[in-house]
């Protein structure tokens, strides 16, 4: 259990199976009978009230829904992504339903030194963050002839070298500070090589090797970074990937399902999560079949030849129209 939720009374709880030693028999004991110096490694964010969360792709779909949640629970938001408008739309109804401060940096995260730039800003802010969702990120479906390589550049740096920078950039602090957490947005595609978003699916399992290696490094030192695997999910993603309609003839989760596990997940300082048992379950047949055929069912799903009639076969990723700082991961 977190902090957070209870911070204006201070009384915090942590599972007796936390500790090395002692019988839990599912029981609590106040966290302030033992002290800082006991127990202060086992915090993974010093509390959720009135400290600072970054939350990058926050205009819509996912981070929108993380923004919410985390500005009910007391939390100031650093609102990082392109839509200017949305993001000052979404702080005015943070401030007006929860009294929280959100900080607006418009910023395209696909350019090379977008983690540099937005570090910076944070700094000048004289800002400690305590939580980071990088959740910014975009996808790609298509073949390879209509694949365009610069747009495969840009979704890479996005999901990959931004994320990593952030990421590298931010996690010192917390170590230092002995509390903090990072929430890496991942997938379950993340788990198997998928044909016609071929780099997609690579940059999900960076991004989940990466997170994992980071738990074990973290996790001793008071410090949660965890790979978050959610499936396909009620957002503009495969809209903006090249894939209108898509959605629509899929079972999918709501943004405000995904929230709510990865925040539980994070309390229980989880190395991945993914947010529903039938995408787990696909992740366990994965790795039961072989490779080839792992990959060779996928091509059933993303086959540019499913597409609906009035989507461009010359141009079926419009790169004009795109907010690849924004991140609709299914």
């Amino acid at each position: 259990m977190l902090p957070g939720r209870m911070s204006k009374i201070r009384l915090d709880f942590w599972p007796l199976s936390d500790f090395p030693t002692g019988s839990t028999n599912g029981n609590f004991f106040p966290a302030d009978k033992l002290g800082w110096t006991q127990i202060g490694h086992l915090f993974v964010l010093d509390t959720y009230n009135d400290r600072w969360a970054l939350v990058t792709g926050a205009s819509s779909g996912i981070g929108r829904e993380f923004a919410a949640r985390l500005a009910g629970r007391g939390m100031h938001l650093i609102l990082a992504a392109r839509r200017t408008d949305l993001m000052n739309e979404l702080a005015q109804d943070l401030l007006t339903r929860h009294g929280t401060t959100s900080h607006i940096v418009t910023i395209d995260l696909a350019t090379a030194d977008a983690g540099e730039r937005l570090f910076n800003e944070i700094q000048r802010l004289n800002i400690d963050v305590e939580l980071v969702i990088n959740n910014a990120g975009a996808g790609l479906i298509g073949d390879i002839e209509t694949t365009d390589p610069n747009e495969v550049r840009r979704m890479l740096t996005l999901n990959i070298l931004t994320l990593t920078d952030l990421t590298y950039r931010l996690l010192p602090g917390m170590l230092q500070r002995g509390h903090g957490a990072i929430i890496n947005m991942s997938s379950v595609a993340a788990f198997q090589p998928v044909a016609f978003m071929a780099g997609y699916a690579a940059s999900k399992s960076f991004i989940l090797h990466f997170s994992e290696a980071l738990w074990a490094e973290a996790r001793s030192r008071g410090v949660t970074v965890m790979g978050l695997c959610p499936g396909v999910t009620e957002t503009e993603f495969f809209t903006l990937a090249g894939a209108p309609g898509w959605l629509q003839k899929h079972t999918a989760q709501t943004t405000t399902r995904v929230v709510r596990k990865a925040l539980k997940g994070l309390e229980k300082r989880r190395q991945y999560l993914i947010t529903s048992w039938k995408d787990y379950l696909i992740t366990v047949f994965v790795r039961l079949t072989t490779r080839r055929t792992a990959v060779n069912e996928s091509k059933r799903y993303f086959r540019p030849g499913r597409r609906l009639p009035d989507q461009s076969s010359d141009h079926p990723i419009d790169a004009g129209t795109r907010k690849k700082d924004d991140t609709f991961t299914g």
